[in-house]
């Protein structure tokens, strides 16, 4: 009886396996990578977007090894940065794959707290805006229509510069400094820049990645410079994108 019990047993364990192994292998014949192999598949995943790719990552260690391919990730880092002000400086640091440029890059995209780097590495647009005193709008190309923007510069040793023309500049010394606090939770709690004793300058990222910094007398726009070799911004931006 013991002996009918145990062969009764071993029988449908072997059963169980052999039917496990059908399924393995009958899912293993619907997997498109297995069907159409690397190369094919490279070029239908080419069609997708970064998301779909991304999700593809997902499927299996395989697939992980298709869809993380620089030759895939080299097309959507491009479509990703073109029409962009600024290329991240994180994203064109050397070793990094094609795929960890693009998650870096979109990630620093998302950043609202603006660093140093950020400020030095950009030429700025400035103008003032309705409110300022009718004197300083009668100089300023931006609502006479005429000429470009005035223009201002900030550099490392902390001091700000404007365009040697500049008809309201003056010559006058001027210095910054960037200002952030935070909560005990880690969120930051006031984020601005400060030009001299000047009211203090509210920060936006804008979609195209630029930066906007305002109050009720003036603005500055950072000038796009995609072009620029290694990118702009700083290294180590410590990602933090609730201002």
């Amino acid at each position: 009886m013991e002996e009918n019990d145990k062969n009764e047993k071993r029988f449908s364990w072997k059963k169980r396996k052999g039917k496990e192994k059908v399924e393995e292998e009958e899912q293993g014949s619907c997997d498109p990578l297995v069907v159409f192999g690397s190369d094919v598949m490279l070029i239908i995943l080419s069609f997708l977007d970064a998301r779909s790719v991304a999700l593809s990552l997902l499927v299996s260690r395989d697939w992980y090894g298709v869809a993380s391919s620089d030759r895939l990730w080299s097309t959507l880092c491009e479509k990703l940065w073109v029409q962009k002000a600024h290329i991240p400086r994180i994203s064109q640091a050397r070793g990094l794959s094609k795929l960890e440029a693009y998650s870096l890059s979109v990630m620093d995209g998302k950043r609202t707290r603006i660093m140093k780097e950020d400020l030095w590495d950009h030429a700025w647009e400035f103008h003032y805006n309705m409110v300022a005193p009718e004197y300083f709008r009668d100089l300023d190309p931006y609502w006479k229509g005429t000429g470009k923007l005035m223009r201002r510069y900030f550099h490392p040793d902390g001091s700000q510069t404007a365009d040697a023309n500049d008809m309201i500049w003056g010559g006058h010394e001027a210095c910054y400094c960037v200002v952030t606090s935070f909560l005990d939770c880690g969120q930051i709690r006031d984020h601005y820049v400060r030009i001299n004793r000047w009211p203090q300058l509210c920060v936006r990222r804008k979609e195209d990645w630029s930066w906007e910094m305002s109050n009720h007398l003036y603005s500055y726009t950072s000038i796009q410079d995609a072009y620029k070799k290694g990118g702009t911004g700083p290294l180590f931006p410590g990602f933090r994108f609730t201002a």
